[in-house]
């Protein structure tokens, strides 16, 4: 890849591992789930490693691959694995981690499914999860032992929009030897550079912005090979082979095959595509997220307005440093009831109402009753997760049709 190519020079113009006997521009569907060889040895070969060549489909397939590198060349990773939803990357990523007896840091504050997965399925393999206030660096290190396997967090959580301090949080995680791993879903690496900030191991929903407009469901993990493994509960002995890389070889060849949740190639065409117009629509859709909320501040009938790119917002100031001008394209308001907020869910004529983050389409939720529905009351409160809430994801429309669309639906 030329190097001084732009961001998306570089994703249009990342070559293909071998050529296409075609010529094709975009990397073909390869359709297939195994492999053939032309002797035994070769086989053998591919199957012990020797060799990078594909033998199932299940642990590698060539457009897959093409996304990976993708990626990778963007990210400047150790490694990128694609999995076939969000949820897959963070299950698998901590299960490489995590070990009976381990410890994960993190907060309450988190997207449902991975606050479910912490505190019951995790919890039944005798991991135990520690929740403090990640804003809080003292609390974090106060709360991290020897069996600590990660500390854990949202870049911007979802939906209470909490921003911790990354420089803080990736110092005493390095200082107490353990590694920062960070949902990054809600800033794109084409704003957001997770390197650069400390972060280790880098989980994202493919879903979102890289999909293209939530054509598929997919998840990637992204090894920096930043973190020294030796300190790791599980990991220490691998390290002393593999080093750097005794996340990613874990991870490749043992965690993500017998789990079984490698992204498939049609997802992979499709979010190779999605990946190309990644930096336009990103900025498209902060551009508008960031008007519609400077808007609704002003606004009659709306409480409180909740995005970190306005001034008023108690982290604008850590989100700018961070996350520069676009710090993602969902914010939330407060009306003054739950029954208020399903009332405007169902008078909206142009935003959708449905859950998912960054589809092209503007989308709205009220995450109480929804996404943290099955939660209980207090379990809500202390999550942060108010009656009184609705999510918007900004799309790709107009911002006056979606000012327009959400004036007349206010109560």
């Amino acid at each position: 890849m030329n190097e001084d190519l732009s961001f998306t020079g570089k994703i249009l113009h990342t070559p293909f591992d071998r050529p296409d006997a075609y010529g094709a521009l975009s990397m073909p569907v390869y359709q297939t789930a195994a492999y053939e060889f032309e002797t035994a040895e070769q086989m053998e070969a591919a199957f012990m490693g020797r060799t990078a060549e594909h033998t199932y489909s299940r642990i590698t397939n060539p457009t897959v691959q093409y996304f990976e590198s993708r990626v990778q060349g963007l990210t400047n990773a150790l490694s990128v694995t694609a999995l076939n939803s969000g949820m897959a990357a963070i299950s698998n990523a901590i299960i490489t981690l995590a070990r009976t007896g381990s410890n994960i840091i993190t907060s309450k504050h988190l997207f449902g499914n991975t606050y479910s997965f912490f505190v019951s399925t995790m919890a039944a393999y005798g991991v135990e999860t520690r929740f403090c206030d990640m804003t809080s660096p003292d609390e974090v290190e106060a709360y991290i032992d020897a069996n600590t396997c990660a500390v854990f967090l949202e870049i911007i959580t979802n939906p209470q929009m909490e921003v911790a301090d990354l420089k803080a949080l990736s110092a005493i995680a390095k200082k107490n030897g353990v590694p920062l791993v960070a949902d990054t879903t809600i800033i794109p690496f084409c704003s957001f550079n997770a390197k650069d900030w400390g972060i280790n191991i880098e989980i994202i929903s493919s879903t979102k912005y890289i999909s293209g407009g939530a054509t598929s469901l997919g998840g990637i993990i992204i090894d920096y090979g930043n973190f020294d493994w030796i300190s790791s509960p599980k990991l220490h002995v691998m390290a002393k082979e593999f080093g750097p890389s005794a996340f990613t070889v874990k991870l490749r060849k043992e965690i993500h095959r017998n789990l079984g949740a490698y992204m498939t190639p049609q997802v992979a065409y499709l979010q190779n595509l999605g990946m190309e117009t990644l930096t336009i629509r990103y900025e498209r859709a902060t551009e508008t997220c960031l008007q519609l909320a400077q808007r609704l501040e002003k606004q009659k009938g709306i409480q409180s307005v909740n995005y970190t790119g306005l001034l008023s917002n108690r982290f604008c100031e850590l989100s700018k440093n961070q996350f520069g001008d676009h710090p993602g394209a969902m914010f939330t308001f407060n009306l003054a009831s739950r029954e208020a907020c399903f009332l405007f869910l169902n008078k909206l004529k142009v935003i959708r109402r449905a859950t998912n983050l960054f589809d092209n389409k503007s989308l709205a939720i009220h995450p109480a009753s929804t996404i943290f529905g099955n939660f209980s009351e207090a379990i809500r409160k202390e999550m942060n997760i108010s009656e009184k809430t609705i999510r918007i994801s900004v799309g790709l429309e107009d911002v006056e049709d979606l000012y327009q669309d959400m004036i007349q639906a206010i109560p």
